[in-house]
């Protein structure tokens, strides 16, 4: 293991555990008051990603790997709760068991999706596990274009009606992420395995485009709804919250183009 190991490791977390402990304060908001169990549960996993996230930026770079290594297994850990108790919502929503409260079951599975990733991603590092280039820009592609994807649905949905511009373009950036996720699943399927071949570069150009005019968008309906100027439900931690996540792609795709063109460290990529 080495300085490498350390600094992904701690990058991860720190993101990723601020993404858990909000979604923890999203789902209850969205519980009814006499939820009282899942609230006592969402607020639990909220202080324990708060937690997470404090220490980790207590590390250094220069840590020793081994403690990170150990970190990273409690991290785990706590991903994989979490990741639980997200599904145990969803069957319970799926299952009419928790009518009229006012978390959509996609967002509780895209919410789930992102704690998976988050689990699996530590689980590599401990293990050692760097696919190819090939492999990480497509896999990394297929899930956060379905993440952006789910953003432009929820943002459609939770704008007020009356909203009709800022609405449409929600429904649009939804209709482009879908096409750009079945061109990747497509590509997936293909597996050009060389980092020399073309598509490779054409498929983070195309999908950067896109990623970046929803990013601006996002950023734009942010700003908004801190300054009172447009009808909503999005709560303004949501609106940040979704914006940071594209940015988070936006840092990704940028880092794979490095790569491509021997400008950066694939290893710090997967």
């Amino acid at each position: 293991m080495s300085d490498a190991f350390v600094a992904r490791s701690l990058d991860e977390i720190r993101f990723w555990s601020r993404i858990m402990k909000e979604h923890s304060f999203f789902l209850r908001l969205g519980f009814r008051c006499e939820d009282t169990q899942l609230i006592n549960d969402a607020n639990y996993f909220y202080k324990l990603f708060e937690g997470i996230e404090q220490r980790s930026h207590s590390f250094r770079l220069d840590t020793d790997p081994s403690t990170i290594q150990k970190f990273n297994v409690e991290v785990h850990t706590a991903a994989s709760h979490i990741w639980a108790f997200k599904r145990k919502i969803l069957g319970l929503l799926l299952t009419c068991q928790l009518p009229g409260q006012n978390n959509f079951p996609l967002l509780v599975d895209h919410i789930s999706r992102e704690a998976f990733y988050f689990r699996n991603r530590l689980e590599e590092l401990n293990q050692g596990k760097l696919e190819t280039l090939a492999d990480a820009i497509i896999d990394e592609n297929v899930f956060f274009l379905r993440i952006m994807a789910d953003h432009a649905k929820f943002i459609g949905h939770l704008l007020d009606p009356s909203e009709r511009k800022l609405v449409e373009q929600a429904r649009e950036f939804s209709h482009d992420f879908d096409q750009l996720l079945f061109q990747a699943r497509d590509l997936d399927s293909m597996r050009p395995q060389s980092q020399t071949n073309p598509l490779l570069g054409q498929f983070l150009d195309q999908n950067k485009v896109s990623v970046k005019s929803l990013r601006d968008f996002k950023q734009t309906a942010r700003d908004l709804i801190d300054q009172c100027k447009i009808k909503s439900i999005i709560h303004p931690l949501l609106a940040d919250h979704v914006f940071r996540e594209a940015e988070r792609f936006l840092e990704i795709i940028e880092m794979f183009d490095r790569a491509l063109t021997g400008k950066g460290n694939p290893l710090l990529i997967h």
